[in-house]
């Protein structure tokens, strides 16, 4: 089996969009309008392929943009800077084979040279003890609780320290920036040109 996590490509948005409305009642649904602004908008915008297929999908954003979201607009009251992992979907012929946590690495990878925290929420209506042992397994801690809307569910916002930014931004941030190297890259697309986002190889640094 050949796994590769890379950025997403724009012609796979129809392909994300319907993984993402097949995913059931723990995703919430989107349109093609919103899956536009997290293409054009989302820091971190990644897809996992297998074997030449879609297997999956993660989309975060940093601080400072004009997400609508209630839980990223908590997010952006409480903390200074932070990437929020805005949602995860797996293909139900991939789930259960760890590709969850697969994703949470690389997105931990680009998270912790770059921001001191990385955000999220989880359901609490309908509780999924899976779900929240993940996170609490991983290293998240309750930060707070809200509704989503009047009528909308109660979730439990998410945050996970990231002891290794201090080192990083003493290091590079604070001395012209992180190294010139693939892994290290921003987005193809927020970097206003068109070349070839780097595969990262699952094992691979970064990935």
């Amino acid at each position: 089996m050949a796994l590769a996590i890379r950025d997403v490509c724009e012609h796979e948005l129809d392909a994300v969009l319907a993984l993402n409305n097949a995913a059931g009642h723990s995703i919430l649904a989107l349109d093609a309008t919103h899956l536009r602004y997290f293409y054009e908008h989302a820091n971190y915008f990644r897809v996992a392929e297998i074997d030449g297929r879609l297997a999956g999908f993660l989309i975060a954003l940093r601080e400072g943009q004009s997400y609508g979201s209630p839980n990223y607009r908590w997010f952006s009251e409480h903390y200074p800077q932070f990437v929020y992992i805005d949602r995860i979907v797996i293909a139900n012929e991939y789930r259960r084979h760890g590709l969850g946590r697969i994703f949470y690495c690389d997105v931990n990878s680009y998270a912790e040279v770059r921001v001191p925290l990385l955000t999220c929420e989880v359901f609490l209506e309908p509780r999924d003890d899976v779900v929240v042992l993940f996170h609490g397994t991983y290293g998240f801690q309750e930060v707070g609780q809200q509704r989503m809307g009047e009528h909308g569910p109660q979730v439990s916002l998410l945050a996970k320290d990231l002891p290794s930014y201090a080192y990083v931004r003493e290091t590079w941030l604070e001395h012209g920036g992180l190294p010139d190297v693939p892994w290290l890259a921003e987005r193809a697309h927020l970097r206003h040109d068109r070349a070839p986002a780097p595969r990262r190889l699952a094992g691979e640094r970064g990935a």
